[in-house]
């Protein structure tokens, strides 16, 4: 009986399987079509505006890449100028690739790094990009203590260290190299912690100037304006710090600069005016000293103005392209304009200095 049972149970069993397996096609290999295009292959990093800052001879670099192709990935070669450094045919997804290299070996002067993908029917595609290695920057000039060529990067160089970033700025073709590249609510940030320890201070940039919106903050070292009765939404106390910005019209834009004397005491100086339709890059500059500042445009004198010393009570914050987040009444807001070669001075420079800065180019 129990020999039965279990006969019974087994026949059950099959007809089961029988049951699940009708109306189910058998799997069969699906062929996967003609390879008709090459593989497509993207660079990561380095990049093309990647500058890398270190001291010693030799330094490591992180390869990052990828390569897809529409059937699938025969092999990818990587090569550093012409040399080839590395190569990777095992895949664990055979039509897209993401790879990491460590190549330890990249010396001062600029590089070409290349990347070269093949399928399994021989057609190939590369791609290249050119980065550079140097040694970090030293101030050349006395009294510098900050510097930001806007190369591709927002990295300070005396510091090394890099700009907190807000919205969505770019680089552009700059006065030199690359510059920054404004946008709508765009701006970067720096703590004042090295910038502000002296009653003397300048600053020296070139700028091209985009009259749309028609009025904006360029830099700014302002204190939080808590006692503002429409705080959070418009800051504007002007008793500490500086306030360099620029307003006009679509023909005519002016430069300016505000300095705060502690109490409620101010200073302003309404400098020179640009025409942007025509004046291309600009070089701007101005200087606090302890008894007046001075605003220059491309080497010459706009206008002074009388102060008494300023005051940094409050200062810790430097905002670059921007109002916001403490100079915010009068619709000063972010700068669409192109700014490059920042440079600014525990000092108030010479009228020679600011010259001489500008004939350099």
């Amino acid at each position: 009986m129990k020999i039965l049972d279990k006969i019974l149970i087994l026949a059950m069993i099959l007809l089961f399987a029988a049951g699940c397996q009708k109306g189910i096609d058998p799997i069969s290999k699906v062929a996967p079509g003609p390879d008709t295009a090459a593989p497509v292959v993207k660079i990561n990093y380095p990049t093309d505006v990647t500058i890398i800052r270190d001291e010693a001879q030799k330094v490591p670099v992180k390869i990052q890449l990828e390569a897809a192709d529409d059937i699938e990935l025969a092999s990818i070669v990587v090569q550093m100028d012409g040399t080839q450094i590395a190569s990777f045919s095992s895949f664990k997804d055979y039509r897209r690739a993401v790879e990491e290299y460590i190549y330890d070996g990249v010396t001062d002067g600029v590089h070409a790094l290349t990347v070269t993908a093949t399928d399994l029917a021989g057609k190939t595609a590369s791609a290249t990009v050119h980065f550079q290695k140097t040694t970090p920057y030293h101030p050349i000039y006395d009294g510098e203590i900050f510097y930001m060529p806007f190369d591709g990067d927002v990295i300070e160089q005396i510091s090394n260290t890099s700009a907190t970033v807000v919205g969505s700025p770019s680089f552009v073709d700059g006065k030199k190299g690359k510059a920054y590249a404004g946008a709508t609510d765009a701006y970067l940030t720096f703590p004042t912690t090295n910038l502000i320890k002296t009653k003397e201070f300048s600053a020296v940039f070139w700028m091209k100037i985009n009259p749309v919106p028609d009025r904006a903050g360029i830099l700014i070292i302002s204190r939080e304006d808590s006692l503002n009765p429409k705080y959070p939404l418009i800051q504007n106390n002007r008793t500490s710090g500086f306030r360099f910005f620029r307003e006009g019209s679509a023909t005519s834009q002016q430069v300016k600069v505000n300095v705060g004397e502690g109490g409620t005491l101010e200073s302003w100086n309404d400098g020179g005016f640009i025409t942007p339709a025509t004046s291309g890059w600009v070089q701007l500059a101005f200087t606090i000293s302890g008894t007046k500042s001075t605003i220059y445009i491309n080497g010459v004198k706009a206008r002074d103005a009388v102060l008494t010393p300023i005051d940094w009570t409050g200062c810790n914050l430097l905002t670059i392209m921007s109002g916001v987040p403490r100079f915010t009444e009068w619709n000063h807001f972010s700068d669409l304009s192109s700014l490059d070669e920042l440079r600014f001075f525990n000092r108030a420079l010479t009228a020679d200095e600011v010259l001489q800065m500008y004939s350099a180019k």
